[in-house]
């Protein structure tokens, strides 16, 4: 058997480049590769890991390794966006942004926008950990970072 660094390396270049759905499967191509490993070996990498099971379009499940965020980019006023830490990043398609949370957030935080934010966003929807700004017509990409800091940002009373 590999030693677990090399395991772990094995499990996550396999679970990138097949659609894994059982752990016998898993089992089947790390035997493939010369690493043979127990089930509950197995089971405790892929906790280790942070695996999760996602469902598919054709009612199967496939392994998924978590994705990494990107740090949120820097302010003009060198502040960093903060509630509590929980916001963790925020990204831009276009126009539209996408703020990441740690899980559980993202719906308090969306209410918080909608709720002091009127001017520059029309509306977001929020998942558990992710939240979608629409700004309105206008809006830059500047106003949402600045609006998000101002809301954020805690302040020295």
């Amino acid at each position: 058997m590999k030693n677990k660094r090399n395991r772990l390396q094995i499990i996550s270049e396999i679970l990138r480049s097949n659609v894994v759905g059982s752990q016998e499967e898993l089992l089947k191509m790390l035997s493939d590769r010369q690493c043979e490993v127990t089930q509950a070996t197995l089971s405790r990498d892929l906790k280790l890991l942070k695996v999760a099971k996602t469902p598919l379009s054709n009612g199967t499940y496939k392994y998924i390794l978590p994705t990494y965020n990107k740090p949120m980019p820097s302010q003009p006023t060198a502040n960093t966006l903060i509630s509590h830490g929980a916001v963790l990043s925020l990204e831009f398609s276009g126009q539209l942004a996408v703020v990441k949370t740690k899980p559980g957030y993202a719906s308090a935080i969306a209410w918080d926008i909608d709720n002091k934010a009127t001017e520059e966003v029309l509306g977001t929807i929020a998942g558990d950990d992710t939240i979608l700004v629409i700004p309105r017509e206008g809006v830059t990409r500047e106003d949402i970072y600045q609006m998000l800091s101002n809301t954020f940002v805690e302040k020295d009373n």
